[in-house]
């Protein structure tokens, strides 16, 4: 085989001497935009500048550099007689490989004191065109570092399935080009254009439904530790649609726990949630126990958690495991759950939570043991409609108990009524609305999700509560907007809770202030446009 040409041009250099050396071992020779070729040649690696190829070096402040007909001839050509042949008589090298990785556009954007001067100056132009232009070329494009070495393995190996190979390598070109540009675009624009591109990263059996397929996640890069891809599944079979749903829902409940209680008390407790279908049914923290965390999460509603799925905090050994396996549920059988999600397991806490068929997922994510209000997912949310999408922020609303917007109507609360409250909030914020949620001793004992009137909301919520057997005597509620009227309050006061916690706005907030001091009931309000806890509609 002929000597092969390969041109390397990236930004960040960490990596790039051992994997040309690589590419010397294979017999390519080597191009080399200016700054890789100075880190190369410094190395000893035999390269030539690309400005011999294009017959000078770069101009108009390094803006222009490999944007020339020679390189993209050569990147363009066809592996045929006459495209060869018309490249020799110009003195052009066919290139076989390229590797770019381009200027960090998004770092700059995302930098404080960022200005559009900045940006363009960190804006690649040469890179995208070299990626685009090898894509179209059939060549081999490297355009995420982390697939060098794999195709010096593929290289090696004799390149089996060559074509599926280089489909793969410049589709994922094409994808970093276009969300680079979207980058560019999202940032020029304000924000009036604005879009999605990622990467499978694991598919589904199929969506929310059978014959809903296909379906998998998709993931848009980053860093982020709390991000699905970063969840390791280490037991079970894959994980459906539903269950990726369910735990992006658990880790918007977890994470606003978290929020509340760093904000308030400067650290996190042991918080152990249950979701089922989106929505917690059960919910608990400790300062000082996991048991019991688990066992009062369990305690919420152990018949909503059937089926589940179980978050935590902390790692998970057997003890624990027997817990969300036995407590609570008849003698002789077990709870049945879809999933289990800690930071760690210990080995013998996984055959703990076996199901026929392997049905129970269990994943570990180690960034779930440090939990704290940065915690907070802090990316736009988008949600798909027909003909297009919604765009809004994302929910980083952290309640403050100590705001001075918030009125009181009786007494304060005690400490522990505020701890209910924060977890009341964490839990109501982060389930469908309208939303009513009533916890008593750091438990979720009772959630009205998604009814279409706040009473609807409270009388749903103190059924679940009774029909678990609590008592709500001295219990908190938290309501995610205003009510309307009397009648929502009235129900919760009659069912024993003592301190609710809603948003003000409503004409008749006056008759829900007068009922609840009547009723011996301590009211907090905030302003609806500072504290309404809409979520998920």
């Amino acid at each position: 085989m002929p000597q092969r040409t390969a041109l390397l041009s990236v930004f960040h250099k960490d990596g790039i001497v051992e994997f040309a050396r690589e590419l010397l071992e294979l017999d390519f020779s080597l191009f080399a935009s200016g700054g890789t070729a100075r880190t190369l040649a410094e190395t000893g690696i035999p390269v030539r500048d690309v400005a011999e190829l294009v017959g000078g070096g770069s101009i108009l402040g390094h803006r222009v550099v490999t944007l020339s007909r020679e390189v993209h001839a050569g990147l363009l050509a066809r592996d045929i007689p006459e495209d060869r042949a018309e490249l020799e008589r110009l003195g052009i090298p066919f290139i076989d490989l390229v590797c770019v990785d381009l200027y960090p556009l998004a770092e700059e954007i995302a930098r404080h004191g960022a200005t559009p001067e900045s940006v363009i100056e960190k804006t690649d132009i040469g890179g995208p065109t070299l990626l685009s232009s090898g894509a179209k070329g059939r060549r081999i494009v490297i355009a995420d570092p982390a697939d060098r070495m794999r195709v010096v393995t593929w290289l090696r190996a004799g390149e089996p399935d060559r074509d599926a190979m280089i489909t793969r390598l410049a589709a994922k070109a094409d994808g970093i080009v276009a969300n680079y540009r979207l980058a560019s675009a999202r940032f020029h624009s304000g924000g009036e254009i604005d879009g999605m591109i990622g990467g499978n990263v694991r598919n589904c059996k199929y969506g929310e439904n059978p014959w809903q397929t296909p379906a998998a996640l998709f993931s848009s890069g980053g860093d982020d530790p709390l991000a699905l891809e970063r969840f390791v599944e280490i037991a079970g079979t894959d994980p459906s649609y539903v269950n990726l749903t369910d735990l992006d829902r658990l880790l918007q409940t977890m994470t606003h726990i978290a929020a509340g209680f760093d904000l308030h008390h400067g650290y996190v407790p042991c918080i152990a949630i249950g979701c089922k279908h989106g929505n917690p049914c059960g919910a608990a923290i400790s300062y000082m126990d996991r048991n019991e965390a688990l066992e009062h999460m369990v305690e919420g509603n152990p018949e909503e958690l059937f089926g589940g799925l179980v978050m935590t905090n902390f790692a998970v050994d057997a003890e624990m495991a027997g817990i969300l396996r036995h407590y609570a549920v008849p003698p002789g059988s077990m709870r049945a759950l879809d999933g289990v999600i800690a930071p760690a397991f210990t080995p013998d806490a996984v055959p703990v939570f076996h199901r026929k068929e392997d049905k129970c997922r269990i994943f570990e994510n180690r960034a779930l043991a440090s939990f704290k209000a940065q915690s907070l997912d802090a990316s736009p949310r988008f949600r798909q409609v027909r003909g297009g999408f919604l765009r809004q922020p994302n929910y980083t609303n952290i309640l403050n108990l100590n705001a001075p917007e918030i009125e009181t109507i009786g007494r304060n609360p005690t400490k522990n009524e505020k701890d209910d409250l924060l977890l009341a909030w964490a839990i109501g914020q982060t389930s469908n609305s309208n939303t009513v949620t009533i916890v008593k001793n750091r438990m979720l004992i009772g959630n009205g999700v998604g009814q279409r009137s706040r009473v609807g909301c409270c009388r749903l919520a103190v059924e679940l509560a009774k029909k678990a057997g609590h008592d709500l005597e001295g219990a908190v509620a938290y309501s995610d907007s205003f009510f309307p009227f009397q009648d929502g309050p009235a129900v919760l006061a009659g069912a024993g809770v003592k301190v609710i916690f809603s948003s003000s706005g409503s004409i008749r907030d006056s008759a829900t202030k007068t009922l609840c001091q009547e009723r011996g009931v301590t009211l907090l309000l905030i302003p609806d446009k500072l504290g309404r806890g809409f979520f998920s509609h």
